[in-house]
């Protein structure tokens, strides 16, 4: 069992004063309390978007079984705790039209196979590459942030059909992605 700080104890009793989340299931509800305690921002509460409560159930069981996380950035490995990501972000390179962090999602599609949990929280383009794979993942958290081509990704991820957590519009980032993961990491049925 994880101990909880007390900082993180009273920010979500100051989440759940200002905002009801009580209505949404419960692996959903732990997902969006947790972007939402990462941000700030309880515009989260209604922007998020899960798949299925059942994809997440899929998940968590993927995770316990030792399914890898996979990330686009170094920022959104730093924030994943309990688990040791990969991200190839370093040694990739951009070539052949692909970014670096598209370049670095397929190198590390080449190290796990399908059945990993991938987090995107900074790349659109890395989202992008990671539709064109046939990764078969166990989860997709499609978080990245920008002007140029996130709503878009997210957008694409949600019509591909795959287990996937993502937000409607331009926001999202590294610390996101990795409290949308952790929040599965963590999880412990009531």
């Amino acid at each position: 069992m994880r101990a909880v700080h007390p900082i993180e104890a009273r920010s979500y009793e100051i989440l759940r004063s200002r905002a009801d989340t009580s209505f949404l299931p419960p692996l959903t509800r732990a997902v969006v309390e947790r972007v939402v305690h990462a941000s700030a921002d309880l515009g989260y509460l209604h922007d998020v978007v899960v798949s299925s409560e059942e994809d997440l159930r899929a998940a968590v069981d993927a995770l316990r079984a030792g399914a890898p996380v996979v990330t686009d950035v170094e920022m959104v490995a730093s924030g994943i705790t309990g688990v040791t990501p990969v991200c190839h972000i370093r040694g990739a390179v951009a070539r052949d039209g692909l970014t670096r962090s598209a370049a670095a999602i397929r190198l590390a599609y080449d190290e796990v196979g399908p059945g990993a949990v991938w987090a995107v929280g900074n790349a659109p383009t890395a989202l992008e590459e990671l539709l064109r794979l046939d990764a078969r993942p166990a989860l997709v958290v499609g978080l990245p942030v920008g002007f140029v081509g996130a709503a878009e990704s997210k957008e694409a991820l949600r019509a591909s059909g795959l287990p996937a957590v993502s937000n409607r519009g331009e926001k999202g980032g590294s610390a996101v992605a990795a409290a949308a993961v952790n929040a599965l990491l963590y999880w412990e049925a009531p």
